[in-house]
């Protein structure tokens, strides 16, 4: 089996072939569904972005029961404070423990010890305080709409 390969081009040389230019009708039609997709993506992400929203959850119980929990928002407002000056205080006393004792946590009784005084407190504080302050939020925006 034999084949002619031809060698020959139609192109002058120093001259390179320029890419054939697309049609001018097609580029209003591409950006046309460009900005349908960049649609479709920015409603996704704002779909996305107010489902992770606690404080409008927490805005619409507010709004669901206003006559059940009269004042609630206000009553949150003046607890966050308290709150966080309590979780301050233990995480302080926790960190001072353990830069003043560095065997504090090296046996098992210590160790039981350590979290009985401070995991389980520290553990409940910061759920009442992921509870209470989106409350308190939720207050606010709803005071400034």
């Amino acid at each position: 089996m034999s084949y002619q390969v031809d060698l020959a081009s139609g192109v002058a040389p120093g001259r390179p072939e320029a890419p054939p230019a697309p049609p001018q009708l097609e580029i209003p039609e591409l950006l046309k569904q460009i900005l349908e997709v960049q649609k479709e993506v920015l409603a996704h992400q704002r779909a996305a972005s107010s489902s992770h929203d606690l404080t409008s959850r927490w805005r619409a119980f507010l709004n669901r029961w206003p006559g059940e929990f009269p004042g609630l928002p206000d009553l949150c407002k003046q607890a966050v404070p308290q709150l966080e000056k309590a979780y301050g205080r233990m995480i302080h006393e926790l960190v001072e423990r353990l830069a003043d004792d560095e065997d504090t946590l090296d046996t098992d009784f210590a160790l039981q010890d350590f979290l009985d005084r401070y995991g389980m407190k520290l553990a409940q504080i910061g759920t009442l305080l992921n509870l209470v302050t989106p409350l308190a939020e939720a207050g606010n925006n709803q005071d400034a709409q």
